[in-house]
């Protein structure tokens, strides 16, 4: 295809003239599985370290009318036995024992395993709470209360819950409008700046803590009794039939946190405010209660003493294993045209609420060649999912705080978790973008990391075909892998397409990342949808014509050219 043809071939694309609807999804079915589960500590004191120890959180079991948890075998095994041992229940019911050494020197472990039979079971959920909210136990209301980082007496906070809660009657109606609010005012960021509700309320993005902390301040301040939930995700995906379509979820392995809300008619309810209402997957293992996740610090915590002076740093290594021994997943779904404008999914509520009505998108104008050719590109511009955390070795992410004296230093747990997707498997990986106005493309990025293996990298770009990947309409410079550096973390990969003259109307595209030989590639991707559409990412096998499967995340992709 010469120059002039792959101009005209872009600028004809099949357009689609859609408009872009809410993303809430009701779902039916189930999930069962048996889950072995261990968190292994690796401990490397110091010669001058006078005292290490760790705490943990018991793992128990819980149960709620849509996701159960049932822990057999709980176990804590050391490599070197502690010299003491101190056990306490907090306010909240979290069982907390701390494990104590004294001038260790040598390096050693703890390994927690465990089996948790985890269950969801989604359909028809009846609640008569009204709203405002009656009937709170003494020991509920409690978790109505503003915290340093749940600032739901802020004066901004609080205007926002009064007008999403106007004229509201039940408590289903109140905590589906602000979850609504927060899923389509925030977008996920792995490494924000502060984790506080009102950081993520100024700035509307965050990570898993900002979501809580921002649900939690919301409906404190609308009288909802609210409690941050600290646990830790699997990695296994599972996936939901959405008629002819498929919808696969899945989460990084480590550290999150959610909430649950409190309804007088049906006790302790999860929510994970970045996607989910009424349950959370069984992909999830609850650990630790609290106000806030300052207060939910206990699982996992490390202290060390060293000698007044030192300046030496314990070494700490964890990780996280999981295998599922049993797994069945029975999960349907159905869209309905109210809720967000970003994914929702959430049970049949038989309760009195007004469905959330999201504005409505229109598409992007498509502009004809020959106006394309008369316009003059002189201006840079970059479009993308483009936040993720570039450079970070995930192996050692966790960071010492200082006492005033320092000589005690303190690692919390960390909810920096690596999301990213194994891309040069047997499967191919599109992912969609949407001009608003004409460019003339130079680079696709790329957020990739190189394990290693050999061959060639390229993008083909294609054509929109009905929402879908069609036709390829150019192909990238290919990338020999030797090119990419073997180092931790994620780094934008460049496609270059700057010698074909390429000039896209505004539109819908796909890029597809191709391959040969035998790279081993991972593809960093953000939880939800920061930039795109819910289905704008996609899956098949080699084999497949149809692009029907679509992932929940989006992967970090960079356009830059000229406009």
């Amino acid at each position: 295809m010469n120059h002039k043809s792959i101009l005209k071939f872009i600028s004809i694309l099949f357009y689609v003239n859609i408009l872009l609807y809410a993303e809430n999804y009701l779902l039916n079915g189930g999930q069962n599985s048996s889950i072995k589960y261990k968190l292994i500590q690796e401990i490397k004191p110091t010669s001058e370290t006078v005292v290490v120890d760790l705490s943990f959180v018991k793992v128990k079991s819980f149960s709620s009318p849509t996701y159960n948890q049932t822990i057999d075998n709980f176990k804590i095994v050391f490599s070197k036995q502690p010299d003491k041992t101190e056990s306490k229940t907090d306010k909240h019911g979290n069982e907390i024992v701390k494990y104590i050494w004294d001038k260790p020197r040598d390096s050693f472990s703890a390994e927690i395993t465990l089996t948790a039979n985890n269950s969801v079971s989604l359909s028809s959920i009846s609640t008569n709470a009204p709203y405002p909210v009656k009937s709170i136990p003494s020991n509920i209301k409690k978790y109505l209360s503003p915290t340093e980082q749940v600032q739901s007496d802020n004066i901004s906070i609080k205007k926002t819950a009064d007008e999403l809660l106007n004229s509201t009657k039940s408590q289903f109606d109140a905590v589906q409008k602000i979850l609504s609010w927060i899923i389509d005012h925030m977008h996920y960021v792995l490494t924000p700046e502060k984790f506080d509700a009102l950081y993520a309320y100024n700035t509307g993005k965050g990570n898993c803590q900002n979501y809580s902390h921002l649900a939690a301040a919301l409906m404190r301040s609308g009288g909802i009794p609210v409690r941050i939930v600290n646990g830790v995700t699997l990695k296994e995906p599972y996936d939901i039939k959405i008629g002819n379509r498929v919808m696969t979820l899945n989460m990084a392995e480590g550290r999150h946190s959610w909430i649950e809300v409190y309804f007088p008619d049906l006790g302790w309810m999860p929510f994970d405010p970045q996607q989910t209402e009424l349950f959370v997957s069984n992909r999830f293992i609850r650990v630790e209660v609290g106000m806030d996740n300052q207060e939910t610090t206990n699982d996992g915590l490390v202290h060390w003493t060293r000698i007044k002076g030192s300046k030496k740093l314990l070494s700490f290594n964890e990780s996280i294993e999981s295998e599922f021994i049993n797994d069945t997943i029975t999960l349907t779904g159905s869209k309905k045209n109210y809720g967000p404008l970003k994914l929702l999914l959430q049970p049949t509520v038989n309760t009195t609420f007004v469905p959330v009505v999201s504005q409505k998108i229109s598409p992007p104008v498509s502009i004809e060649l020959e106006k394309l050719q008369k316009l003059n590109f002189n201006i840079p511009f970059i479009y993308g999912n483009l936040d993720f955390p570039e450079g970070i070795n995930f192996a050692f992410i966790r960071k010492s705080i200082d006492n005033r004296e320092g000589t005690t230093q303190e690692l919390q747990k960390n909810f920096l978790v690596e999301t990213a997707e194994y891309v040069t498997s047997n499967l191919q990986y599109g992912q969609v973008f949407i001009l608003k106005k004409p460019i003339k493309l130079e680079k696709i990025g790329l957020a990739l990391h190189k394990f290693g293996g050999s061959g060639k990298l390229w993008i083909e770009l294609r054509e929109d075909d009905r929402g879908s990947p069609g036709n390829v309409a150019a192909v990238s410079k290919k990338i020999d892998l030797e090119q990419l550096p073997v180092k931790p973390g994620y780094y934008w990969t460049d496609f270059d397409f700057s010698s074909q003259g390429l000039l896209l109307s505004p539109d819908q595209y796909w890029f597809i990342l191709a391959y040969s030989g035998s790279p081993i590639v991972n593809w960093f991707y953000s939880y939800g949808k920061p930039v795109g559409p819910i289905d704008g990412t996609r899956y098949k096998s080699f084999s497949e014509k149809d692009w029907s499967k679509s992932l929940s995340f989006e992967f970090n992709y960079r356009v830059t050219g000229l406009t």
